[in-house]
């Protein structure tokens, strides 16, 4: 659990992290069922569980995470339907952001060497989203990406890399749009 939490390679198949998913999949039933419960019911199950909560934060169940204990939500968050934040390390998103229905934020990923890979093992890349931002249905947000405040970042979007603050970017990868 450690390596993972630091960003190193871990074995997803260790008995601590098998639990603490365990923990992270009945909390999210609970959440999950609670849809007809009010915002400020469901603010308060958040905070049972992510590592930080923001006043005002929303989640629009049903949402799906790894752990819960790696996500903070800044003041006023709001995430719509179906999203997914796979947190193995820190997913930190900032005040008045605004996540589309269907959007992932992914911060697992795999070793390209595929000897490595072959093993099972795993490593984890913070993700980083600034304060004022949008993100559009469907967008993928993959590991280790930072995104600065007030960005845009397009529907159906793939962002590989890093987004300036104030910057628009869509398509497949995700690319600034031109002034």
């Amino acid at each position: 659990m450690q390596k993972m939490l630091a960003g190193e390679l871990y074995d997803a198949g260790d008995a601590e992290i098998q639990t603490a998913q365990a923990a992270a999949k009945r909390w999210t039933a609970r959440y999950n069922a609670a849809a007809d419960q009010p915002a400020s019911f469901r603010r308060q199950l958040l905070r049972e569980r992510l590592a930080a909560v923001g006043d005002g934060a929303v989640i629009r169940p049903p949402f799906h995470c790894d752990y819960g204990f790696n996500i903070s939500l800044g003041e006023g968050v709001f995430l719509n339907f179906n999203c997914v934040i796979l947190d193995v390390v820190a997913v930190t998103i900032g005040a008045r952001t605004q996540i589309a229905p269907g959007v992932q934020i992914l911060t697992a990923d795999h070793p390209r060497d595929p000897e490595i890979r072959r093993t099972g093992m795993e490593f984890g890349r913070p993700v980083r989203i600034g304060e004022n931002v949008w993100i559009g249905a469907g967008a993928l947000i993959l590991p280790g990406v930072t995104i600065g405040d007030d960005a845009l970042i397009g529907a159906g979007s793939v962002v590989t890399r890093d987004v300036a603050a104030g910057a628009t970017v869509f398509g497949n990868p995700a690319r600034a749009k031109r002034q």
